[in-house]
């Protein structure tokens, strides 16, 4: 067992720090021990996982867990960036969060991150030509979770959604690598015509809770936008902008707003 186990630490560390955890909390709460084994220890991989949570939360008396759960498995198995994406998610929340102190907790109780990641199977199957099943699961992320990502919006990976509530991402949006995110977010379209109307984020850029980012506009990387602030033009790169509309504040204050997640508008920004 313990040369199995540093195997599959050499292997993959981040399921590996997984299944250590999950076993850890079926010893500190054995009342929990089902959802943990049929969640986590049950299965050989955090493709498998994912493949299974995932299903389990969007199931419905119109689509049931089974299917769901192929789905996602030919999802996995078909693009392995997909789980790659994946882990790079699970260790951004775990060092950005400051209220996740597990990598298991994202996988079991973090709605943020499962959102992103069906979000990524409804992305793949856009991709794939089945915008109908890709819409079907986007519909349901937004009745469970109460998040709305439309499955043609492009996102990279590193992604960090902190509580996630009420966060809208448009169809032709495109979100950055290492891009933090709080609740109530609004990354949305102006006009009615079928164009290129949604913001575009870059790299390491931190959107505070309620801030709405209008139309077809560039965020620049590492740049900060405030709580509460409607984004209705172009923002330089390693700027932070706040008001209504946003305006230029000052600098981002550090080369990686997403990382240090400071918010606190200081003089200079």
């Amino acid at each position: 067992m313990a040369k199995t186990r540093t195997k599959l630490a050499q292997l993959d560390p981040v399921w590996a720090q997984i299944v250590e955890e999950a076993e850890q909390a079926v010893r500190d709460e054995p009342l929990l021990g089902g959802l943990v084994h049929s969640s986590v220890i049950y299965h050989g991989s955090l493709e498998r996982a994912l493949a299974y949570r995932i299903s389990l939360k969007l199931a419905s008396g119109e689509m049931s867990a089974q299917i769901l759960r192929e789905i996602c498995d030919e999802a996995y198995s078909s693009d392995p960036s997909l789980a790659t994406d994946a882990r790079a998610d699970i260790a951004a929340v775990y060092d950005r969060d400051p209220a996740c102190h597990r990598f298991l907790q994202p996988l079991l109780f973090f709605k943020g991150f499962l959102a992103v990641q069906a979000y990524r199977v409804a992305h793949w199957l856009w991709n794939e030509g089945r915008t109908d099943l890709a819409l079907f699961i986007q519909m349901r992320v937004s009745e469970v979770l109460s998040i709305d990502i439309h499955p043609a919006a492009r996102i990279g990976k590193g992604i960090m959604i902190d509580h996630a509530h009420s966060i809208v991402i448009g169809e032709t949006a495109v979100v950055g690598d290492n891009v933090s995110l709080l609740h109530s977010v609004t990354l949305g379209g102006t006009g009615k015509d079928d164009q290129d109307r949604h913001p575009k984020i870059g790299n390491g850029v931190l959107i505070g809770a309620g801030a709405k980012v209008l139309g077809n506009i560039r965020v620049g990387d590492c740049s900060r936008v405030a709580a509460g602030s409607v984004v209705l033009s172009d923002v330089p790169p390693c700027k932070t902008v706040a008001g209504v509309p946003a305006r230029i504040v000052g600098e981002a204050g550090c080369d990686q707003p997403a990382m240090t997640m400071d918010q606190i508008l200081k003089n200079g920004a």
